[in-house]
């Protein structure tokens, strides 16, 4: 049996891992597989998707698009070795992943005949690109929209209908269809297309990830929110994105997720079967961001 394999890629916080869920949970039948990357070593989208999938695997330390590739490679011969084996396996690409690299190892000879791509989708702010424009001569972005069969926007409730249209007409320009996820999700086109089953083999020179850093912080006890917030803003020049678990000496008794994407950041209330006090994930430009700074700012809230 040729199980499919649908990638999933997008920029830094676009709501990949959001997707995946609404995916997963979706009335289709089907065992699933996640393939999850984080650039970091805290793998905190694997965890967001635990309960969601008939199996979760984490890669962490890189993006699969370069250093991992080896680890993918191991990790879908593990899948497949499962019984009885997932009906179709999805793998979530890092935001600073060129998709290039992993329709590599989907078409490796070594797994010929036991898997096939079926699709690469990308998920897109719409409320990103809004804000900043600049974002879609980004050359990363434009190689992911670039690579993906389908564009799936998410956040469009959040612009105006004109600027909704304007980039909608800008990817539908590349020949991709154009689906907002706010409107559902089109899984009779997403799960058994076969729309990436008779691409072309990759072309060389896939864009490298060195261009971010990253900074993972852990704390055992909990913070102060009002520091907290104030050492967020003080480091968020250069920041891209910011994920994490929190727990706030004002409600030691709760855990908070962190999403930041950008200029826009939020807290909410989460429940986690082991709490492990405050993880966070940080990445940024290597020319803006500077970990270091962002490291002693945040260590800080633990003395």
């Amino acid at each position: 049996m040729t199980v499919p394999v649908m990638v999933v890629t997008g920029f830094l916080g676009a709501g990949k891992t959001t997707f995946i869920n609404h995916l997963l949970m979706a009335d289709h039948g089907e065992r699933i597989a996640a393939i999850v990357n984080d650039f970091g070593a805290i793998n905190i989208d694997a965890e967001l998707l635990q309960d969601a999938a008939d199996t979760v695997i984490g890669l962490r330390n890189g993006c699969i698009c370069c250093s991992l590739q080896g680890d993918l490679l191991r990790t879908l011969r593990l899948v497949l070795e499962q019984r009885p084996p997932p009906e179709r396996i999805v793998i979530e690409a890092s935001g600073a992943a060129d998709p290039r690299g992993i329709a590599e190892m989907v078409m490796d000879p070594v797994l010929w005949g036991a898997v096939s791509l079926d699709a690469v989708v990308c998920v897109i702010d719409a409320q990103e690109v809004a804000d900043t424009p600049a974002r879609v001569e980004d050359p990363l972005w434009q190689a992911q929209t670039r690579h993906a069969d389908f564009a799936l926007l998410s956040k469009s409730d959040a612009i105006s209908s004109e600027a909704l249209a304007r980039l909608s007409a800008r990817l539908a320009t590349e020949g991709k269809p154009v689906f907002d996820l706010g409107k559902g999700l089109p899984l009779e086109l997403l799960l058994g297309s076969g729309a990436g089953r008779d691409r072309p083999p990759p072309a060389p020179g896939r864009v490298s990830a060195d261009r971010f850093c990253n900074l993972e912080w852990v704390h055992a006890g909990p913070v102060s929110r009002t520091g907290f917030q104030r050492v967020l803003q003080e480091i968020s020049p250069g920041l891209l994105r910011a994920k994490g678990y929190l727990v706030f000496a004002e409600r030691p008794d709760r855990i908070y997720l962190l999403q930041l994407v950008g200029r826009r950041a939020g807290f909410r209330p989460v429940t986690l079967p082991d709490p492990r006090g405050c993880r966070l994930v940080l990445i940024g430009d290597a020319g803006t961001f500077d970990a270091n700074r962002a490291r002693m700012a945040l260590e800080t809230l633990s003395l």
